[in-house]
């Protein structure tokens, strides 16, 4: 079945990747992203130009997830065109690297609002219309830094992700009842095939950082991210996020896994989530709330 699908953070990364193998599986895909006219007019042309030279459905679109008046124009003017929404794909995230003292409070917020906050702007511009239509998918990406081993000098990204994963856990349970399922997508530590690592923000109080540079620390940012290509396979491909993603897309509904990991180094959150997730399923049992665990299928 075609469905009509929403990715945020689509300009580049996870968010481009998976809108274009959405597209080539025949889905009519919208790549949103902010500043369509300006800074991100170049992936806008690339966008149009995938579609043109592959013969698909795959749009860009003005999105700004830090805007909830942006993220209304844009889920309405979806519906005004296709006439329903049938997926919703958080994946706009931005990562921090450095010392966590060295972050001002500021820049957390700004962290937690691209990662966690623009969740919640999307939410309230879409659900109505998947609770109208009582059927639809919201798909999170989220991390295995949530529950997996997690390196220092990653904290505010780190402690975001864990925000949106529980954010998106609750949500889960309240959309249930309206047909609407999740999944949550849980990629591992990729430092190739991505601009995740390369355009990570940096702390603000450089005399901070600075501390911790030239103290007992030094160099602790080059052994995080050797150790990290080292435990990562030679042969890990990004483009299995995406492939994970459209597998997801295409399940039949009900049949959608809660959580999809996808971790070359294998770092145990896999493990750790399937605990927590076993916990969470027991505690709603005995609580006589089972039916939040799956979808009503109308």
């Amino acid at each position: 079945m075609k469905n009509i699908i929403v990715i945020t953070g689509a300009s580049s990364g996870f968010g481009a990747l998976t809108a274009r193998a959405l597209a080539m599986a025949g889905h009519t895909v919208y790549a949103s992203m902010r500043e369509t006219t300006g800074r991100n007019a170049t992936q806008v042309k690339a966008v149009e130009r995938f579609s043109k030279e592959n013969d698909v459905d795959l749009r860009a679109i003005e999105l700004d997830v830090a805007s909830q008046e942006s993220a209304d124009q844009a889920i309405k003017a979806i519906v005004e065109r296709d006439g329903r929404l049938d997926v919703v794909i958080h994946n706009a995230g931005h990562m921090v690297f450095g010392a966590a003292e060295a972050f001002t409070p500021e820049q957390l917020v700004e962290v937690f609002d691209t990662n966690v906050l623009s969740t919640q702007r999307v939410n309230r511009a879409a659900l109505p219309q998947l609770r109208k239509q009582r059927k639809g998918l919201v798909l999170w990406v989220g991390s295995t830094s949530t529950r997996g081993g997690t390196p220092p000098y990653l904290a505010p990204y780190f402690a975001a992700k864990a925000a949106m994963d529980a954010l998106a856990i609750s949500y889960a349970a309240e959309l249930n009842r309206w047909s609407i399922e999740t999944t949550i997508i849980v990629p591992g530590a990729f430092t190739s095939g991505t601009n995740h690592f390369a355009h990570a923000g940096a702390p603000a109080d450089k005399a901070r950082q600075a501390d911790y540079d030239n103290g007992p620390y030094a160099h602790i940012g080059d052994d995080i991210m050797k150790g990290f290509a080292a435990t990562a396979p030679a042969d890990a491909d990004v483009n299995e996020v995406a492939k994970a993603i459209v597998r997801v897309v295409e399940m039949p509904f009900g049949k959608r896994p809660f959580r999809v990991h996808i971790d070359p180094a294998q770092d145990g959150a896999e493990i750790v989530n399937g605990v927590a997730d076993r916990v969470r399923a027991e505690m709603y049992h005995n609580i006589g709330l089972a039916d939040l665990l799956t979808p009503v299928i109308s």
